[in-house]
C-alpha cells in the first residue's frame, strides 16, 4: 500500500484540506472506489477505512493479481466533517454537485476538478454516497440510467437490490454521472446508515466490494456469493407520506414485509401526545427506505415500498 495526497488545498485559518487517497496493486487503473464527500457521511468514511485496512492485509498476502491497481479514497470533505456540517462550511456548497470541476472556478468546484482528474481514468469507479433525504435504506446499488449503465455488472456485487434512475439536470454534475460520460463503469452503494456506524451493514459493504473485485478478476479471494439482485427502476417504488405534521414514531424498518393496511408509523402531536394519524400501507411489499428524522411536516416521504407484483 501506499499513501498520497491527491489533492490539497490551501487554508488561511484552519489547517489545509489534504485528500489522501491509498492505493494497492501495480498496474492498470482497475478500480477506484470514493468515500465520504459530505461531512456527515460517517458511514461512508467507515466503510472505506475498512477496505483500506482489509486491501493491505490482502496485498501483503499477495492476493492482488498481476496488472491492477485499486485506488481509494476514504473522505474528501473532512473540513466540514470537523465542525458538523454536512457541506462545504464557507458557502454551503455540495462537492458531489460540482464535477467533472473547473480548477479556476469556486473552492468546491477546484476540490472537484482535483479529485476528478485523479479518479477519471479508472474502469470501474466505486462510490459511497448519502442519501438528499434523511432515512436508512436496503443496502443496494444505485445506477444512473445514462446510457452506459450495465446492471449486469450491478448484480455482481451480490446486494439484494440494483436500483436503475434517470438523472434528473442536477445529476448530471455528480461523480456517478460525469464518471459514466467519461467511460467509467460507475455505482453508487448505499448502505443503512449515513451519520452514525451500522456495523452489520459496514460489513455488508466492504463484503460487496471485495465480492466485485474479485469477479473482475483483480483480487484473488474466497468470498461468498451473495444475492442474485432485484433490478427496477427508482419510479417503480411507492412513495408513503405523512398525512400530519408531529412527532414519527416509526413501527417498521427497512428490509420488513408489510401487507396492505398494515400500520407503518405514528404521527404523534408534539404537545399533547395524542396520535394525530396512523399511517397505512397503501400495499404489499418490502420496506426499501424509511424516514428517521423524528419531527416530520405533512407531506414529508417517510417510506419508499418495493410493491409486490399486482399490488
Amino acid at each position: 500500500m501506499r499513501k498520497e495526497i491527491i489533492y490539497e488545498l490551501g487554508n488561511t485559518y484552519r489547517d489545509d484540506l489534504k485528500v489522501y487517497g491509498y492505493y494497492f496493486g501495480k498496474g492498470d487503473k482497475s478500480a477506484c472506489i470514493v468515500g465520504a464527500m459530505r461531512g456527515n457521511e460517517v458511514q461512508q468514511m467507515y466503510v472505506c477505512s475498512q477496505l483500506v485496512k482489509t486491501l493491505k492485509e490482502l496485498e501483503e498476502r499477495g492476493a492482488f493479481m498481476s496488472g491492477n491497481e485499486v485506488l481509494v479514497i476514504p473522505s474528501v470533505n473532512h473540513s466540514s466533517m470537523n465542525i458538523g456540517k454536512r457541506f462545504w462550511a464557507v458557502d454551503n456548497t455540495d462537492i458531489n454537485r460540482m464535477f467533472p470541476g473547473y480548477d479556476q472556478g469556486e473552492t468546491t468546484q477546484r476540490i472537484a476538478a482535483g479529485v476528478f482528474d485523479v479518479v477519471q481514468h479508472y474502469s470501474y469507479g466505486i462510490q459511497f454516497p448519502s442519501f438528499y433525504m434523511p432515512g436508512d435504506f436496503i443496502p443496494h446499488v444505485r445506477m444512473m440510467e445514462t446510457g452506459f449503465q450495465n446492471p449486469s455488472l450491478a448484480n455482481l456485487f451480490g446486494l439484494p437490490y440494483v436500483v436503475i434512475r434517470k438523472p434528473r439536470p442536477v445529476d448530471t454534475t455528480t461523480l456517478n454521472y460525469n464518471w459514466q460520460i467519461w467511460d467509467t463503469s460507475a455505482f453508487s452503494l448505499y448502505t443503512n446508515s449515513t451519520d452514525r456506524i451500522d456495523e452489520k451493514s459496514a460489513r455488508q459493504a466492504v463484503a460487496s466490494v471485495l465480492r466485485f473485485l474479485v469477479r473482475m478478476g483483480v483480487l484473488r479471494y474466497t468470498s461468498h456469493s451473495g444475492y442474485i439482485a432485484t433490478v427496477f427502476h427508482e419510479e417503480e417504488l411507492r412513495n408513503v407520506k405523512s398525512d400530519a405534521p408531529g412527532i414519527l414514531r416509526r413501527l417498521t424498518e427497512p428490509g420488513q414485509e408489510v401487507h396492505r393496511g398494515d400500520v407503518l408509523a405514528e404521527i404523534i402531536h408534539p404537545l399533547e401526545g395524542e396520535v394525530v394519524s396512523r399511517i397505512l400501507s397503501p400495499a404489499g411489499g418490502i420496506i426499501f427506505f424509511a424516514h428517521k428524522e423524528p419531527l416530520v411536516m405533512e407531506g414529508t416521504i417517510i417510506f419508499k415500498i418495493i410493491r409486490r407484483l399486482h399490488e
